[in-house]
């Protein structure tokens, strides 16, 4: 029998380490760094293939009122969501967005908690653009008269292997996603370009449409004032046309900076970052406002409705009629792969934000700060909603426009906040006023289409729980990132080096003399611990408890005649485990580590430990350095006396 070339153990064990290999080339395992314009065309393949369905979005909604209400959405843009983003840009230069700026508002679980909430409206928003764009992108598919009968009936199976192939690209590596990107917005941007030119010259040739359009004005809204009026009321029906912005702040740690920039202090990729959300507000507003115009002045009214020519495809109407189906055929493949590939943008960012939250809130395995285990979690969540929603792409629309809008709305807030908190009256009054717009907008959205807030709430909820599991689950690991010793620490420590070395376990109350002395007693007594025999104090005063990654910092004191080993962290036992292993690392001797009994109730003792971090101290580092070192001859003894 011929044996295999790989033995399935092997391959397992080889595709394990493939899907956990960081594709981080560079050095310090970051992703490489891209120029900012390349960048804004992996977020502009959501911001930009808009336009595939926006202008009929808004032709449908606001009528002859449409060029006016892209008008206020364009200025809302290009004055409230560039400021707002740039802002964040500055103050939250890593990619955690305004997510990280109202974290720090909060502390303990209800800070959490928030975040995990904030996280459920942005994953509500990412996922669902990447199966609403799918799924739209299949809808110019079988909707397309040269397309085979058989698949017009297939919107979920096609949906499912546009959403496969776009996880596939990502599971070959950022590069490759952001070199479709660039290809694909500069050739959809081009041939809208083309469209809208044409339509503009067509336009010029019989003004009599502008003439017609302003009678149509006045017959149907007299007052000019009134005209302004209902236009910003039917304003949040066309909140579509800002997304990219939560997204745009979410992969800057993509762009490329200056050589002389610093982790603290990247300056030259915050200013890189502001040319790209500078640069991809201006062209998309200019398309917004042209697009609308020429759609509104060209294309008959009731083919806007449902099951009209120009429904949810306005301007690949005007490519098919004023610049042939050969034309046309080729706009609508644009339309098509750039709709496919608009979910790239929102996987970036959940690739970029997911690993900078939950596993630092313990909330997640360390596997998901790797790429690929995420890009397959993502995707599969993706079918599970494709399937839920059946690919429809009205059925996810309020969802998409209230994750959007929530998310923009907090930006606002947060902006607006640390505005206040700078003592800027000036800066807090402007961002004050585009938060309540955003948030008129977001409230009117939700009352007209409260299945988003549904969807959203779902996601919360099983992000929250799924969370708070994992957290429960790994409460027993080490949590130290690593363990530093000051000088007078490492010097106790070192003095010790020579016999076994013994630390006593001890919650300070007046840090006295006569409180060591006692402490002291009590342990050799029902230890036996010889009186030749030196021992150490270790102090672990509980900081926040809902964190649950950190850097443990050991600081020495000596009291009289007692030393002292300090420390804060957020679970004591877990601080203990990391410390006792880091002696055992430095000296080569095995520690031993003494604690008092605990009396009371363990189930109690385990909700305290749970939710602050202290219990049964005893019990639980026990365990931490069980599951740590799974070799017995290598663990630091634990006593219990009393």
């Amino acid at each position: 029998m011929v044996e295999p070339i790989v033995r399935p153990k092997r391959y397992r064990r080889k595709f394990v380490r493939w899907l956990l290999t960081e594709d981080r080339p560079e050095k310090g395992g970051e992703h490489p760094k891209h120029p900012w314009w390349q960048v804004m065309c992996l977020t502009g393949v959501d911001y930009f293939s808009t336009l595939g369905y926006q202008p009929g979005i808004a032709a449908l909604a606001a009528g002859s009122l449409s060029p006016i209400a892209t008008l206020i959405l364009v200025l809302l843009t290009l004055f409230g969501a560039l400021p707002i983003y740039r802002r964040v840009a500055t103050i939250s230069p890593h990619g955690e967005g305004s997510i990280a700026m109202l974290e720090h508002l909060l502390s303990w679980w209800q800070g959490k908690l928030f975040v995990l909430c904030l996280l459920g409206f942005l994953a509500t928003d990412f996922i669902i653009t990447i199966t609403l764009s799918a799924a739209d992108a299949t809808a110019h598919i079988v909707e397309n008269p040269l397309v085979p009968e058989f698949l017009h009936h297939q919107a979920v199976g096609i949906t499912l292997f546009l959403i496969a192939l776009l996880g596939g690209v990502f599971l070959k590596g950022f590069r490759e996603a952001i070199g479709i990107a660039v290809f694909l917005v500069i050739a959809y941007l081009f041939l809208n370009f083309i469209t809208i030119s044409v339509g503009i010259q067509r336009i010029l040739q019989n003004p009599s449409v502008i003439a017609d359009w302003q009678k149509l004005l006045v017959v149907e809204h007299s007052n000019p004032l009134l005209m302004l009026g209902i236009a910003a009321l039917l304003f949040p029906k066309l909140a579509l046309g800002l997304s990219g912005f939560e997204t745009g702040v979410s992969v800057m740690p993509l762009v490329k900076g200056n050589r002389n920039d610093t982790e603290e202090h990247p300056r030259g990729r915050i200013l890189n970052t502001y040319k790209l959300l500078t640069t991809a507000a201006v062209i998309m507003s200019v398309f917004l406002l042209t697009s609308s115009l020429v759609t509104t002045l060209l294309i008959p009214q009731a083919e806007f409705q449902p099951g009209g020519a120009a429904s949810g495809r306005a301007l690949a109407y005007l490519a098919h009629q004023f610049l042939g189906n050969g034309f046309g055929t080729i706009y609508d493949l644009s339309t098509i792969f750039i709709l496919w590939f608009a979910g790239a943008s929102a996987m970036a960012g959940l690739l970029n934000i997911v690993p900078r939250y939950l596993p630092r809130y313990g909330m997640a395995p360390n596997w998901a700060r790797a790429t690929r285990p995420l890009v397959l979690i993502c995707t599969a969540i993706a079918f599970v909603v494709t399937i839920l929603f059946n690919a429809n792409v009205d059925a996810q629309g309020g969802a998409y426009a209230t994750g959007v809008l929530v998310l923009m709305s907090s930006a606002a807030f947060a902006v607006t906040l640390a505005a206040y908190h700078r003592r800027s009256r000036t800066g807090t009054a402007l961002f004050g006023l585009i938060t309540l717009i955003f948030m008129y907008t977001t409230v009117v959205n939700i009352i007209e289409r409260p299945d988003g807030v549904k969807i959203a709430a779902f996601f919360i909820g099983t992000m929250v729980i799924t969370s708070l599991i994992s957290r429960v689950w790994r409460s027993t690991e080490i949590r130290a990132e690593q363990v530093q010793l000051d000088e007078i620490a490492s010097g106790f420590i070192a003095k010790e080096n020579e016999h076994t070395i013994r630390l006593i376990a001890h919650r300070r109350r007046t840090g006295s003399v006569e409180e060591y002395f006692s402490k002291e007693q009590e342990i050799r007594s029902d230890n036996h611990i010889p009186p030749s025999d030196p021992v150490l104090f270790l102090e672990v005063q509980i900081s926040d408890a809902s964190e649950f990654v950190e850097t443990i910092r050991v600081e020495g004191e000596q009291i009289g005649d007692y030393r002292i080993l300090r420390t804060r962290s957020a679970a004591v036992p877990n601080a203990i485990a990391a410390i006792l292993l880091e002696v055992r690392n430095r000296t080569g001797n095995l520690p031993h580590a003494y604690f008092g009994w605990a009396e009371g109730n363990p189930i109690q003792y385990l909700l305290r430990f749970l939710l602050f971090g202290e219990g049964d101290t005893a019990v639980v580092t026990r365990e931490v350095l069980r599951r740590a070192e799974k070799d017995p001859d290598k663990r630091p003894s634990i006593h219990v006396g009393g």
